[in-house]
């Protein structure tokens, strides 16, 4: 499948994090528009298992509720599940990380988000930074690295999409 423009995936951290401080649904409504404008035309999605995560935090249950219904795509599908294991394999015979570590991740979404991108050719959007000598986590931007799978930060997708959010002035 050729597009013109890339399929940003986005981690949970985009979400939790927007919520709980940046960009909290009170403070900027445009952030959460802008993620479901942009669903709708087939650039910004996540998967199921983000979802899940999300609302575990019980952070965002009422807007996952609202989201629009391809916002969370489904990662059980073959292929992904294919990507995925070849990512838990790499991730688990890494010696770098500590066992607390890969257990963390395999029971993530992060592996699911990296997979499915893989597969789609998507840009994972996390706000994770890569970490060449971490042992304490499994850096979703260190899987991207080790299987090629492109990824940015949220400001980095928001100036890519062209995404502005104004201010109203107060009334009198």
């Amino acid at each position: 499948m050729s597009r013109t423009h890339p399929l940003f995936i986005l981690d949970a951290n985009i979400f939790m994090e927007a919520c709980n401080r940046y960009y909290s649904r009170d403070i900027c409504p445009g952030f959460w528009e802008c993620l479901e404008y942009y669903c709708q035309e087939g650039r910004v999605i996540s998967v199921d298992r983000v979802r899940d995560e999300i609302r575990r935090s019980g952070t965002l249950d009422e807007w996952v509720d609202q989201a629009p219904g391809k916002l969370f795509a489904v990662s059980s599908e073959q292929p992904v599940t294919g990507a995925y294991k070849e990512i838990i394999g790499w991730v688990q015979g890494n010696r770098q990380f500590l066992p607390a570590s890969k257990a963390k991740f395999a029971r993530g979404a992060d592996g699911w988000v990296a997979a499915y991108a893989k597969v789609h050719d998507a840009v994972v959007v996390s706000h994770e930074a890569f970490s060449q000598d971490v042992k304490k986590k499994v850096p979703l931007p260190n899987v991207c690295r080790q299987f090629g799978i492109a990824y940015k930060d949220a400001f980095e997708m928001l100036r890519e999409l062209e995404a502005a959010f104004e201010w109203t002035r107060p009334a009198a």
